[in-house]
C-alpha cells in the first residue's frame, strides 16, 4: 500500500505543468495561484470528510506541529515558483530533488540508516533528474535562486520525516492532517498576497481559469498530499521521497504529449535510469 501511494503521491504533483502552464499564460500570479490551489483543495476535502462524518477536532498539543507542517509544504511550493525567476526551471528541479539526500540525512541524524540498495537509488535517481534538468547553455544562474531551490527541497524533505516521526500527530489520520496543512497554507499565501497588495482574484478572468485552478487544487495537490502521507507512514519518508521521481517524469511526458516539448536522446536516458533505480529499491528493499 505504501509503494502504491508513493507512486500515486508523485504522478499526481507531476501534473502541475497540466494546469499551471495554462494559468501562468493567462496572467495569473503565483501567489493567487498557490491560494486559491490550497484553499479550494482544503474546502474539498472538509467537505469529503463531513459527508463522511470524520472528525475535524484536534488536540492542542497536535494543533501546531500541524501548523509547522503547513508551513512547510506551503514553503515548498513558494521557494520552488519564487526559484524560477532567478534560474532555469530545469536547474530548479535539479536542486530541489536533493529533497531525498535531504531526507535520507535526516534519518541518519535520527539513527534511521536507509540500506545501501536505498542510497544507490538515491544516487541513480538523482543522476537521472540531472539528465533530464541539464539547464542550457548561457542561461543566467543566480545564487538567490539556487539557494531557494535547496530551500524547498530541505521543506519538503521536513514534512515528510515530521510525518513520518512525530509521536504527537501519530493519532491524527491523513485526512485530518493533511486538511490543516492545506489551511495554513492557504492562510499564508493570502496574508502576504494581502501584504504585498492587488486583487486576490487578478488574472482569473474566464471558466478555464476556475476549471484550471479545480484541478490544480485536487489532482496536485490534495490527491498528491493524502498519498504522501499514507506512503511516509507506511514506507518511511526516505523511500516515498525516491517515489518522487515520477514527479518530474510526470511532467515531461505531459510536456512532450500535450505541449509538444522535444523529448532528447539524453532526458530518454534519464527516465530510464531514474525508473530502474525505482524498480530496483522496490525489488531488493534491504534491511531495515
Amino acid at each position: 500500500m505504501g509503494l502504491l501511494a508513493g507512486l500515486i503521491a508523485g504522478v499526481s504533483y507531476g501534473t502541475n505543468p497540466l494546469f499551471a502552464k495554462p494559468l501562468l499564460e493567462s496572467g495569473v500570479p503565483v501567489l493567487v495561484m498557490l491560494f486559491f490551489r490550497y484553499g479550494m483543495s482544503a474546502a474539498i476535502l472538509a467537505a469529503w470528510m463531513a459527508c463522511r462524518h470524520e472528525a475535524f477536532k484536534v488536540e492542542k498539543r497536535e494543533l501546531g506541529l500541524l501548523a509547522v507542517l503547513g508551513v512547510l509544504f506551503a514553503c515548498s511550493s513558494l521557494f520552488l515558483f519564487t526559484s524560477y525567476e532567478f534560474i532555469p526551471s530545469g536547474l530548479a528541479t535539479t536542486l530541489v530533488y536533493l529533497y531525498p539526500v535531504f531526507t535520507a540525512l535526516i534519518m541518519v541524524v535520527l539513527r534511521f540508516y536507509p540500506s545501501w540498495q536505498t542510497w544507490l537509488s538515491i544516487i541513480a535517481t538523482f543522476g537521472g533528474i540531472l539528465l533530464l534538468s541539464t539547464p542550457s547553455a548561457g542561461a543566467e544562474i543566480r545564487l538567490s535562486g539556487i539557494i531557494l531551490a535547496i530551500m524547498s527541497a530541505l521543506s519538503y524533505a521536513l514534512y515528510l520525516v515530521i510525518v513520518n516521526r512525530s509521536r504527537r500527530i501519530k493519532k491524527v489520520s491523513e485526512h485530518t492532517l493533511t486538511l490543516y496543512a492545506l489551511m495554513t497554507g492557504a492562510a499564508m499565501f493570502l496574508v502576504i498576497r494581502l501584504f504585498q497588495g492587488g486583487s486576490i482574484l487578478e488574472g482569473v478572468d474566464s471558466p478555464a481559469d476556475w476549471g484550471n485552478l479545480l484541478g490544480l487544487a485536487v489532482v496536485p495537490t490534495m490527491i498528491s498530499m493524502l498519498t504522501l502521507a499514507v506512503s511516509s507512514r507506511y514506507i518511511g519518508p526516505t523511500k516515498t521521497s525516491i517515489l518522487g521521481v515520477f514527479e518530474p517524469l510526470t511532467a515531461i511526458m505531459i510536456g512532450t504529449v500535450l505541449f509538444g516539448e522535444p523529448l532528447t536522446p539524453k532526458m530518454a536516458a534519464g527516465v530510464a535510469i531514474c525508473v530502474g533505480a525505482v524498480v530496483f529499491m522496490i525489488l531488493k528493499p534491504g534491511r531495515k
